[in-house]
């Protein structure tokens, strides 16, 4: 009988009413491991668990805080091969993907680590004589960390951390078709000098964890990533409450390629961004915006690079795209072949189930040409190695065409001209401009979200993170006249 990973709950791994499978997509005949799922009353120990570290959390010292951070992110990196390989394993990704995501997801933790001791407060002087002011931030409490499957470790991480670091409780719900790495993660976390109960991890199904999780009051905050639908759910549950919410969801990225671009750099940007991570990024080159002049030759050389892209098992030396996550995923990707088929796109090239020497959910990267962006295939997002090329007549009408979308996570421009990048830059109604580089790709000292349908509530990432996982105290001192 398989061993069943369990959850992680006040301190305690304990077993669930239930546990799942975890199949690799690569290889359907690999079995990942079995994992348990939550009960909602043990989600309610988690929350109670919580409530009570939380508190003895904040009262550790700077640099006893500081050395947990360290030590995780240190051992995650140290660790990459080892934890990349299980991830590329059961999410999909080409192994050396997996390995940069662990690498630097223990990089969110070291820099997050330093932050520690860069809780700064400042002081004031009243307006009224004799008074002093004292204005810090102190941690919101018990934070529900709501992650998803294509990052699995990367995202959650980079929520985790700065959680942690600013003295707050979690309770972490990860997406329920990647537990490994979840489990994983939260392995190295137990082992660390932490309160029990300060970080929790319950793994099940959304609509009965997740749910739950949103919707109780001991919920101080709510930090999620995942679809635009799910994320309206998250903001009217949480309101019930008044818990501050944090959601990065959906997005249709464009990468705009004018004609004065250097056309290998196009070619070579978009292939990356779109088909990268199998598409299954919200930071995906989905629409791929091109000024006539050179539309037909980046066509040409777009058309046969994705040709040419080595689909195959994830840890399989010289695979370019690994599988589409799942068989679910895999039939929603060839309904939007089929729908944009009907639009009146033309399919250039793949768009089609391979079939591999292991049974997997294998999908060769397909472009539309001759789309509109009016078509819903360029108005939805589809988190596939789908993108369409839209042609446009002139700058204006090409920056028109990358704003004219309910999202606004990424958008890149390729060109040579110091002025386009410079008004591209400042016009693009984006949280991420990108010149000369592809729409996917971020760094963690800086802040991330997006516009529109795409983000709701504070930055992630940087020192931006503080304004959602702390609260703002002002305190009034009465100094008296020395006498």
């Amino acid at each position: 009988m398989a061993t069943v990973q369990k959850n992680y709950i006040a301190g305690e791994w304990l077993a669930g009413p239930s546990e799942i499978e975890n199949i690799n997509p690569s290889d359907l005949s690999d079995i990942v491991g079995t994992y348990a799922q939550a009960s909602a009353d043990q989600l309610d120990s988690a929350l109670d668990a919580a409530k009570s570290a939380q508190i003895e959390w904040a009262a550790y010292g700077l640099e006893r805080k500081q050395a947990v951070l360290n030590a995780i992110g240190t051992e995650m990196m140290g660790r990459a091969e080892e934890l990349g390989t299980l991830l590329s394993r059961e999410e999909g990704k080409p192994l050396a993907e997996g390995r940069g995501e662990v690498f630097r997801a223990g990089q969110f933790f070291t820099y997050y680590a330093a932050e520690v001791l860069r809780q700064l407060g400042e002081t004031a002087d009243s307006v009224r004589p004799d008074i002093e002011i004292d204005v810090r931030r102190e941690p919101v409490g018990t934070v529900a960390i709501i992650s998803p499957w294509n990052f699995p470790t990367a995202t959650a991480s980079w929520k985790i951390a700065p959680a942690l670091a600013y003295g707050n409780a979690v309770i972490w719900k990860p997406a329920n078709i990647t537990p490994a790495s979840a489990h994983a993660l939260t392995e190295i976390i137990s082992r660390q000098d932490i309160p029990k109960g300060l970080f929790n991890l319950v793994m099940g199904a959304g609509r009965d964890v997740g749910q739950r999780l949103v919707e109780s009051p001991m919920t101080d905050a709510i930090s999620f990533t995942g679809s635009v639908p799910v994320g309206r759910g998250i903001a009217a549950a949480a309101v019930q409450n008044f818990t501050r919410v944090q959601m990065e969801m959906g997005s249709k990225n464009a990468l705009f390629v004018t004609d004065d671009a250097d056309l290998d750099l196009a070619v070579t940007l978009a292939l990356g961004g779109a088909f990268g991570g199998t598409g299954q990024k919200c930071t995906a080159s989905s629409r791929l915006v091109v000024m006539d002049g050179l539309h037909d030759a980046f066509v040409e050389k777009l058309v046969a690079g994705t040709k040419a892209m080595k689909v195959g098992h994830a840890l399989t030396a010289g695979t370019q795209m690994g599988p589409v996550v799942s068989e679910d995923q895999l039939n929603e990707n060839l309904a939007w072949v089929e729908k944009g088929r009907a639009e009146g796109a033309d399919l250039a090239c793949g768009g089609t189930r391979l079939s591999l020497e292991t049974d997997g959910y294998y999908m060769a990267p397909g472009v539309f040409l001759n789309t509109t962006n009016d078509m819903q295939i360029n108005r939805q997002e589809m988190f596939a190695p789908l993108a369409s090329v839209i042609k446009v007549g002139s700058y204006d009408e090409g920056l028109a065409v990358v704003n004219d979308t309910n999202f606004g996570l990424t958008s890149g421009i390729v060109t040579r001209s110091l002025a386009r990048a410079t008004h591209f830059r400042r016009s693009a109604r984006t949280g991420v401009v990108t010149v000369n580089l592809p729409t996917a790709g971020t760094d963690y000292h800086v802040p991330f979200g997006g516009r529109g349908d795409s983000s709701y509530g504070p930055r992630e990432q940087g020192q931006t993170a503080r304004d959602f996982y702390t609260i703002v105290k002002t305190a009034y001192i009465a100094s008296g006249t020395p006498t």
